[in-house]
């Protein structure tokens, strides 16, 4: 099969996991004083602001990754389906990373689950990406061996790193939350790739 309803699902659930993000951040009760309510809810913002950086260098790999991409079974549709339900399931590590930030309580425990979750994301990234680069057999004609290893190489950066940062999480919470930052602006930072037609095969 082609792989059009699969990225119309998966950009459907992008969108919905994007959108539930704001809805964690409160409005400030009637007759408090405002402008110290709207700064006391700086770890909200803070954890808003990762999770929408994270979640969109998440969907523009998924799109890239799509692009090579040009068959679907139903293997790969199974992984991607575990993918975006963690993808949905982001918005509540972030409300949990920005209650911790805000009672300064219970820190290492929440950065490390929010990177937890990161790393199980990254996980279904490259179980996708491998499955369908194993003997190029879900992959447009377009994409060279070599060039479909370094792309399953750069999709292990991803658990990989994430992992690590989400044991760092336990002793570094900064730290580790600089950590996913960083990870995330090398997703998004541009590369110039082949590009690989849809109508390819």
């Amino acid at each position: 099969m082609n792989t059009n309803r699969i990225e119309a699902f998966s950009d459907g659930v992008f969108a919905i996991a994007i959108t539930l993000l704001i809805l964690e951040i409160k409005v400030p009760p009637s007759g408090s004083a405002l402008k110290a309510e709207l700064l006391s809810l700086w770890p909200s913002y803070l954890a808003y602001a990762i999770s929408f950086i994270v979640i969109g260098a998440i969907w523009i790999n998924h799109h890239a990754m799509f692009e090579h991409i040009v068959r679907a079974d139903q293997n790969l549709l199974l992984l991607n389906t575990f993918h975006l339900m963690f993808v949905a399931f982001l918005p509540f590590p972030t409300a949990v990373l920005a209650q911790a930030l805000h009672d300064g309580a219970d820190e290492p425990l929440a950065t490390s689950f929010y990177g937890g979750t990161l790393t199980v994301i990254g996980i279904f990234v490259t179980a996708m990406w491998r499955y369908a680069a194993h003997e190029h057999r879900l992959l447009s004609s377009h994409i060279s061996q070599d060039e479909a290893k370094r792309n399953g190489r750069r999709f292990l950066v991803g658990p990989v790193c994430y992992g690590i940062a989400t044991v760092i999480a336990l002793v570094a919470p900064w730290f580790a939350l600089m950590f996913y930052i960083a990870l995330n602006v090398f997703f998004l930072w541009p590369r110039h790739t082949r590009h690989a037609g849809k109508n390819a095969t």
